[in-house]
């Protein structure tokens, strides 16, 4: 039964900015192919800690060699850093930008306008502001739905966290990177995304209503 378990593979998934780890509920991986751990996010340690050294201390919480890293969102961005710190079998991303090239023209000029300061992230732990904010007005009507994803809404760690979105610096994307996309995502709208796996119809939340498919595309790829 030891050896069993050792054979599993191991995946570790990263949830999207604000949100907790619950959000992967509805991911049911083979249990006799793989186990499947949750990284909740860690408060930073400053508001100027680097993306580099938080992702670092991200990776100390794997005890695995060589696992399978899943991430949504910001989350995806977090994988894609924690995998130069650690050897991984995969790094997958959902509903994210495998380089700051992908980001759409809005979230490039709040960056280089600084816009972004103007919204206090001390508001954003109003859950309707936030759901509002992340994903618009379509999420926005299912606000007892997002109140139980997006617990984590300190304003240390949310100033951190928009930072590092809007200042993520990455041209080239990672070797053998696996991206799942949804078609009608308004956040990373797909057509500023290339070489991505296609969800017709999800959006940037589709991994609550299209977990089967993302489900399969996480097991299929994980095991070569």
């Amino acid at each position: 039964m030891q050896q069993q378990k050792q054979n599993k593979i191991p995946v570790y998934f990263v949830p999207g900015l604000a949100a907790n780890t619950s959000i992967f509920e509805y991911i049911k991986l083979n249990k006799d192919t793989f186990e499947m751990y949750y990284l909740p996010w860690l408060m930073p340690l400053a508001k100027n800690e680097t993306i580099e050294a938080y992702a670092l201390r991200m990776t100390l919480k794997i005890k695995h060699k060589n696992p399978v890293l899943v991430g949504v969102s910001f989350g995806g961005i977090m994988v894609q850093e924690m995998s130069n710190h650690i050897a991984t079998k995969k790094t997958i991303i959902i509903s994210s930008v495998k380089t700051d090239l992908e980001l759409p023209k809005r979230l490039k000029f709040a960056q280089k306008s600084k816009a972004y300061k103007l919204f206090p992230s001390k508001a954003l732990n109003n859950i309707e502001n936030l759901t509002k904010y992340t994903f618009g007005k379509t999420v926005q009507k299912r606000l007892d739905l997002y109140n139980k994803y997006m617990s984590m809404r300190t304003p240390l760690y949310l100033d951190w966290a928009i930072y590092n979105v809007l200042h993520w610096k990455q041209k080239i994307p990672q070797k053998d990177l696996i991206h799942i996309h949804g078609d009608a995502d308004q956040v990373f709208p797909i057509k500023h995304i290339k070489n991505c796996i296609r969800i017709e119809g999800g959006t940037h939340v589709m991994i609550l209503n299209k977990a089967k498919k993302i489900t399969t595309f996480i097991e299929n790829y994980s095991k070569k």
